[in-house]
């Protein structure tokens, strides 16, 4: 039952990425306000589907921790689960920092590209941070939320990666308060994994955490601090004998 739950997940992203894809580029001439709305429709039905197919329902604690102001959105990476959910239900345009070859990528790629994100060219080394700090501000003027996953790829539930600084130096760069996100989707849909599990994921909301004063790396560490001691909230039991 399981295996077949997930062959028809995956036939459903099949069927419905490439159509979105096509409309994507159709609907390119409009407002990128427009442009967004309309895209995230289907990280929206992905979700959706992922609760009617899979069985993986979801709750979102802390919502009343999101501003009605400029922020940058740093959450823990598990699964891909939450970069569809949180693209879909956070209350602001997102912008994900990632790299330009995924422009290239046929269909999803080519509505990544229109929607004006921050792409970043990895092959310039130092410079591609400095290009993080520069469109960074430019979005976050137009009142859009980065995002980014300060452990840089996917953990197991249970583990912790290194924190990278990339986030709360944008912070700190740019004065921006810092929304940490703390979920257990991982539980429901492990890495890597084609079988997914059904049960409930919840996504926590922190406080913000303001970079006024402090360094970049003090930053990091109270990101660090709430999110992984929030995931000891979520799943006490995976850290019973840490």
């Amino acid at each position: 039952m399981a295996l077949l739950r997930a062959t028809l997940y995956q036939l459903f992203l099949i069927i419905t990425v490439i159509p979105y894809a096509i409309a994507c580029i159709l609907w390119a001439p409009l407002p990128l306000s427009w442009r967004y709305r309309l895209t995230i429709g289907w990280p929206r039905m992905a979700i959706w589907a992922a609760k009617v197919i899979l069985g993986i329902r979801w709750q979102l604690k802390g919502a009343e921790n999101l501003p009605d102001g400029p922020a940058i959105l740093l959450s823990k990476h598990q699964s891909a689960w939450e970069t569809m959910f949180l693209i879909a239900y956070m209350p602001r345009q997102l912008c994900f920092v990632y790299k330009r070859e995924l422009h290239w990528v046929p269909f999803f790629g080519w509505g990544l590209a229109l929607l004006r994100m921050i792409p970043i060219n990895r092959s310039r080394g130092r410079d591609a941070f400095e290009q993080v700090v520069r469109v960074g501000q430019q979005r976050i003027n137009d009142g859009r939320w980065p995002i980014l996953f300060p452990e840089g790829t996917r953990t197991a539930p249970g583990h912790q990666g290194r924190y990278k600084l990339g986030g709360a130096l944008l912070a700190t760069r740019t004065n921006t308060p810092i929304i940490p996100v703390a979920h257990n989707a991982g539980e429901c849909w492990p890495r890597k994994a084609f079988i997914k599990k059904p049960g409930l994921v919840t996504v926590s909301v922190g406080p913000l955490i303001y970079p006024d004063g402090l360094t970049a790396d003090q930053v990091n560490e109270k990101v660090r601090t709430w999110i992984e001691n929030e995931m000891r909230v979520l799943n006490p039991e995976r850290y019973e004998r840490s």
